[in-house]
């Protein structure tokens, strides 16, 4: 294989960033390029990118609308955390014959939310002979393929917990306003409610993943409530100015009950002000393990290396769909990607 073939499907913020990055890489090759949005669709990439220069590469509307000669390998897509959502566009690329690395956060495990939807798209990859996964850095690595990593030195296991605190005055404005940051309580409730704000898609596929590996039969998985994290003291990013009492940022936790015990505790926090960043797994069992990456992975960044990574396991793997627990051990893949892909 001389190069690897790329489709991107989505080019809007987390998109983008990848395929600037794909654009770095050895061996390969963005051949095609899809957004639903009109003020990209006809445009040349790199305009959308917004680079000095055009790729020759326009934007299509859907892959119906791609050259036939791209025939990509694999499609990045980016475009939504629900399965619902890109269910018809990841079916769209399965149809087309082409493998897919997603950014879809329910995809991660889609099993525990949308099992019919899961078991639809496992059936047509085979049928298609291609793969499908859904993966970046939380959902996809730090809150659950790192954690059965982790698990492997142990005997016993009885307990695992995982935390995840960001300063997100470090992270995009979108983000910053996704989580609610400068809101005052009422408006983050009611922001909440209208589901323009929903806290952190993942923590449940998380879990279920972890149990998996580990072939714990939970007896339930709980996923609390976002909660607002209010502000003890002015504090800002670039972008936004939190007043005292107002609304940094939000928290939320999730759990994993087997016996009547909480086996997997999940804690995800991300606001502006926070003055320890750090990504920890603690591990009660035999030995007992404690990590700690300090300061937190950066998201985007970390997000856009695990799908990059990914594609030479997900062209290797066998057919269907497939998550992180099923694909060799991940590490980051040389400049010259064709070193890892099998011809």
């Amino acid at each position: 294989m001389k190069e690897v073939k790329v489709v991107l499907y989505g080019v809007g913020a987390v998109g983008s960033l990848i395929a600037k990055f794909l654009l770095e890489k050895k061996d390969v090759k963005i051949v095609g390029a899809i957004d639903v949005a009109k003020d990209k669709v006809g445009k040349d990439l790199g305009q959308v990118l917004g680079l000095p220069k055009t790729l020759g590469i326009e934007v299509s509307y859907d892959m119906s609308s791609l050259h036939r000669q791209a025939k990509p390998d694999i499609a990045i897509h980016a475009t939504s955390s629900y399965l619902r959502d890109t269910h018809p566009q990841i079916t769209s690329l399965i149809q087309s014959g082409v493998n897919v690395v997603s950014t879809c956060e329910e995809l991660s495990y889609p099993y525990i939310t949308e099992p019919k939807l899961a078991a639809e798209l496992d059936r047509l990859a085979k049928k298609h002979d291609v793969t499908v996964l859904g993966t970046g850095i939380n959902p996809g690595f730090l809150m659950d393929t790192l954690v059965i990593v982790l698990t492997a030195p142990c005997q016993k296991i009885d307990k695992i917990e995982a935390s995840r605190v960001m300063n997100a005055a470090t992270r995009r404005l979108p983000f910053q306003k996704k989580i609610g940051a400068g809101l005052t309580v009422e408006e983050f409730r009611q922001k909440l409610k209208s589901k323009q704000i929903t806290g952190h898609v993942g923590l449940e596929q998380s879990i279920a993943m972890i149990a998996d590996a580990l072939a714990w039969k939970l007896d339930r998985i709980e996923v609390e409530s976002v909660q607002p994290v209010k502000a003890v003291k002015p504090v800002e990013s670039k972008d936004i100015k939190v007043k005292i009492g107002n609304v940094a940022g939000l928290r939320q936790k999730a759990r994993g009950v087997l016996k009547g015990k909480d086996v997997i505790v999940l804690d995800f926090q991300a606001y502006i002000g926070a003055e320890e960043e750090y990504d920890a797994i603690t591990i009660d069992g035999v030995p007992n393990i404690k990590q700690r990456i300090q300061p937190c992975v950066h998201g985007d960044a970390g997000t856009i290396a695990m799908i990059v990574n990914a594609i030479p396991r997900v062209i290797k793997a066998p057919a269907g769909l497939v998550t992180m627990k099923d694909l060799p051990i991940p590490s980051g893949t040389p400049e010259n990607m064709t070193k890892c892909v099998v011809t």
